[in-house]
């Protein structure tokens, strides 16, 4: 408790004036006007927000009405070179050549013509209701106009031309399977091949069923009842074949 009462003074009664302590002078590298100089030096004006120096616009280059819109190109002469048409309106200071009559009687020449000319057929219609509706018939579809063609009926060429391809295609075909089906054809065996190869197989029964008898009464090895099973199923594969020639006096061979 002593420890934390201070000892009352008259001194403690009077501010103290706090002293601040004095900073070091500031750091300058003695390399800083060459670092500004150079940097202002390599430093682009298009870098910058925009370029250092605008000309200023002219106020009498202000913004016109309508300047904007599109405008047509001034108009151009030909590219043969002819002169455009200029316009059939006569000018004021134009002036009519008087004294020139015409001698031409046209109430003659349009009753000439008349005579000689060849008379306009009436053009032919049909009408569907009483009001007097009218239809042309030669647009209208009911004059039958394509059935008196000259090539009316007749097959086209196309159609001609792609049924003999079609034609040739199918022969060809045909010529093919046939071709293949005498090269596949079976063979008929004749009597004396028949009789060899019947021959062959009991002559090659008899060597197997020699080897079969010529076994050890004792089989107690893996390889001896391999070898033994191996000359049975030779034995039953011979005897089914002697067997099918035998029953069968006709025998046709594929050819592969």
């Amino acid at each position: 408790m002593a420890a934390l009462c201070v000892e009352e003074s008259i001194y403690n009664l009077l501010p103290r004036i706090v002293e601040k302590p004095l900073k070091a002078p500031r750091y300058v590298s003695t390399f800083k006007p060459y670092v500004k100089r150079t940097i202002e030096q390599s430093k682009a004006q298009w870098k910058t927000i925009g370029p250092a120096k605008v000309q200023v616009p002219s106020p009498k280059e202000f913004l016109l009405k309508h300047s904007k819109e599109p405008k047509l190109p001034k108009r151009r002469k030909d590219k043969g070179g002819k002169k455009m048409l200029q316009l059939t309106v006569p000018k004021i200071t134009d002036h009519p050549i008087m004294g020139v009559q015409c001698t031409k009687n046209f109430i003659s020449t349009n009753a000439a013509n008349v005579i000689m000319g060849v008379a306009k057929k009436p053009q032919q219609v049909c009408v569907d209701r009483r009001q007097g509706d009218k239809i042309v018939l030669e647009t209208s579809g009911l004059v039958p106009k394509y059935v008196k063609k000259k090539d009316y009926g007749v097959t086209p060429k196309y159609v001609t031309k792609r049924t003999e391809e079609a034609k040739r295609a199918q022969e060809e075909y045909d010529a093919y399977v046939k071709e293949t089906l005498r090269q596949k054809a079976m063979k008929r065996l004749s009597d004396e091949e028949r009789e060899s190869l019947l021959e062959g197989l009991k002559k090659n029964w008899e060597e197997v069923h020699q080897a079969f008898q010529s076994l050890s009464v004792e089989i107690d090895t893996i390889p001896k009842k391999l070898h033994k099973e191996r000359l049975e199923t030779e034995m039953k594969q011979l005897e089914h074949d002697i067997q099918t020639i035998e029953k069968h006096k006709v025998i046709y061979i594929a050819n592969k």
